[in-house]
């Protein structure tokens, strides 16, 4: 579904901050299963799962989406299909202070001219699936970490796209909460969706929901 062909990622290219993040990655990830990018902070985790979302271009090297080639789109091309196919669950959240909960999850479906009640209709939906419906009027800034990462994944699902990408998903809950996310994450894959997670946590390698392993050191994959 998902292929990388010699990609790399290289920051401030021919300066003496020079930084290469991703190195050479050639990398097939199959529909329907969940990958693990592992590695200690600075492997090129994040990076990586930017390339795959196409949230960042690579330097060198090809990127394919079903056989086709999206390296070299135009932006605007670019940003309908991330829309249509991946969901980002990030590090940070990035929810939209002083927005309340459902707002934040209904934004990214309001490029796509659906109607707004439907919109709203299918955030208050998945805001239940994942017990945050009493919560939706709240501003984001009032949720707790485990509350915060629940909306970014209602979020993440509201174009009801085939792919989620996580960033370390449960890198600011305690045990009890990282478990609740990756009983949510492991819902999503019974569904049939596609899961990429980055990530070095423990627990997520301890549960029954990682299939594949791909370990990264220095930007590079290692054997």
């Amino acid at each position: 579904m998902i292929e990388l062909v010699g990609v790399g990622k290289t920051f401030n290219p021919g300066r003496d901050n020079e930084f290469h993040a991703v190195r050479e990655v050639s990398l097939s990830i199959e529909a329907g299963r969940v990958t693990a990018l592992r590695g200690p902070s600075g492997s090129g985790k994040t990076t990586l799962l930017g390339l795959i979302g196409g949230l960042t271009r690579p330097s060198v090297g090809r990127l394919r989406l079903h056989g086709r080639d999206i390296s070299a789109l135009p932006e605007r091309f670019l940003t309908a299909l991330r829309r249509d196919t991946f969901g980002f669950v990030f590090q940070q959240f990035q929810l939209i202070r002083d927005l309340s909960v459902l707002d934040n999850v209904m934004l990214p479906a309001v490029p796509t001219g659906r109607p707004h009640a439907d919109i709203r209709a299918r955030a208050l939906r998945l805001l239940d699936e994942v017990g945050l419906g009493r919560r939706a009027a709240a501003r984001v800034q009032w949720l707790s970490g485990g509350e915060a990462q629940r909306a970014a994944i209602a979020r993440a699902l509201i174009n009801d796209p085939p792919v989620i990408l996580a960033d370390e998903p449960t890198a600011h809950l305690d045990s009890a909460l990282s478990r609740q996310i990756l009983e949510i994450l492991a819902e999503l894959r019974r569904c049939g969706r596609t899961l990429v997670i980055a990530s070095h946590d423990p627990l997520v390698f301890e549960m029954d929901l990682v299939e594949r392993v791909v370990d990264l050191r220095d930007g590079r994959v290692l054997a």
